[in-house]
């Protein structure tokens, strides 16, 4: 019998990514948007006018850390610390895995069916970007 596989749709990842444009203009900073599905591959991607180009790999790894760990970037960093039980983990995959705020998976359910990840502020900013955009997932109960 087939499975069926949860994931993030096209649909899905361009109203986030507009509720991710709409915080980051608030704050008054053109970012680096990216949302991946439930494999951990890019969906879409934004780069605003002006947005740092340091930050447009930022973005698509923060996405994808949150994904294949189920977990948020910023949970993974406190982990990750000297002494701590991650503690190196960000050297892992070859260096896609990124260790500070602004990758969130996308639950629906008991399922993570993708992640976001943006980048271009300070951390605090880039966690409320990322936040803006999981918020307005269609697919999000």
């Amino acid at each position: 019998m087939p499975r069926s596989i949860l994931t993030l749709t096209l649909d899905d990842a361009k109203a986030m990514i507009a509720a991710a444009e709409t915080k980051a203009t608030s704050l008054g900073i053109a970012y680096n948007i990216a949302v991946v599905d439930a494999g951990g591959r890019l969906v879409a991607f934004v780069r605003q006018d002006g947005a740092l180009i340091g930050s447009i790999d930022l973005a698509i790894h923060k996405a994808l850390t949150a994904r294949i760990f189920d977990k948020t970037t910023a949970f993974l960093g406190d982990l990750a610390q000297p002494g701590s039980q991650l503690y190196g983990i960000q050297n892992s995959r070859e260096g896609d895995v990124v260790i500070f705020g602004g990758g969130i998976p996308v639950v629906q359910g008991d399922r993570v069916i993708g992640a976001v990840g943006t980048s271009a502020g300070t951390v605090e900013q880039d966690v409320a970007v990322a936040e803006a955009a999981v918020a307005a997932c269609p697919t999000n109960p």
